[in-house]
């Protein structure tokens, strides 16, 4: 009865603790991880129990249920292990994690050891692989393509009077915000001029309302997208919309921002792909542009304004429409995909 079982557990050693805790191979959904332990007693793990938990920020809610289950129990697999898929782990998110070793009893109750330290790292962004997903569920909805003749930024007054007294005419590459998927490895990082180039449908021409400021920088589309330049697909999201973004980066080919592209994101053919094409007939450049989502384009170089014409326009500043930092819609399932929320 109790009374040797009791003795027993009294008897045995205690387990090895996990100590210099190793993560490595991280990507925007799993992780590896190895530890050290003592040799003695190691042949009694039959378990390892990991406690994951995202890194509490100041304003996360601080009445969170604690009895969540955080707790992974695996098999004591040879290190180092890889973790996925058991939690949906979120990219470019902080954790902290921590082990104990278990020994499986008999009655199916564990024996475990003293929890390690704690331990922290931070997911990664998507890799090539995921944006080739995002990509193609992009490539689904992206419509059939209309003629577009210039790129075109909205902004106020006032920035481009900033550019013309600070910056010799030359609207400079700012850091990307963190609008779009939280994956991004554009976001916060990628250097770049925004530009958007969709027409409306009746005129072809530009619509005439912003939410981004009533003046307007018009370059023609050759300007800045030609044979000399690279496209990349960025990122594909929704804001609790009907409407779906695309991001796509073009990029001076050799230039600092296309280096960095390169190594990130899918890159496309700027003849043929289902977004922003450029393409010459009887040696005249023509430009198309999908239909049915928006795009928003990002230039990775300075761009002189005497290249084009800044003008007021006449329509509406529509705020509803400003993507500034906006969070994308994590149910959608048009534009999401099954790895890290």
């Amino acid at each position: 009865g109790n009374k040797s079982q009791d003795s027993g557990i009294a008897e045995m050693e205690e387990l090895p603790v996990p100590h210099n805790i190793k993560i490595s191979n991280i990507t925007c959904d799993s992780f590896k991880i190895a530890w050290d332990m003592d040799s003695k007693s190691k042949d009694r793990i039959t378990h390892y129990f990991i406690d994951l938990n995202k890194k509490e920020n100041k304003n996360s809610n601080k009445f969170k249920h604690k009895d969540v289950p955080t707790k992974l129990v695996a098999k004591a697999v040879p290190l180092p292990m890889t973790v996925r898929g058991h939690w949906f782990l979120s990219p470019r998110t902080e954790y902290t994690v921590a082990v104990q070793t278990a020994s499986k009893q008999v009655d199916g109750d564990y024996v475990v050891s003293e929890w390690s330290e704690i331990i922290e790292f931070c997911t990664a962004d998507y890799s090539k692989v995921h944006l080739t997903q995002l990509l193609e569920k992009a490539e689904v909805i992206a419509g059939r393509m209309l003629k577009l003749s210039v790129f075109y930024r909205n902004q106020h007054k006032e920035y481009f009077d900033y550019i013309r007294e600070h910056h010799g005419n030359a609207m400079q590459p700012s850091v990307k915000d963190n609008s779009g998927s939280h994956g991004s490895p554009i976001s916060g990082k990628l250097e770049g001029i925004f530009f958007s180039c969709n027409t409306e449908f009746n005129t072809g021409k530009p619509p005439q309302d912003s939410p981004y400021g009533r003046y307007r920088f018009e370059v023609a589309a050759e300007k800045l997208f030609n044979p000399n330049t690279n496209l990349y697909f960025g990122d594909f999201y929704c804001m609790y919309t009907a409407y779906h973004y695309v991001i796509l980066v073009i990029a001076p080919v050799g230039s600092p921002g296309d280096e960095f592209c390169k190594q990130r994101l899918p890159q496309l053919n700027i003849k043929d792909n289902k977004f922003l094409t450029c393409d010459e007939e009887d040696g005249v450049m023509v430009y198309h542009h999908a239909q049915d989502v928006i795009l928003e384009v990002i230039y990775t170089d300075p761009v002189d304004l005497s290249l084009g014409t800044v003008a007021e326009i006449t329509g509406h500043q529509l705020m509803s429409l400003s993507t500034a930092n906006a969070k994308k819609d994590p149910s959608c399932k048009t534009c999401n995909i099954s790895v890290g929320r």
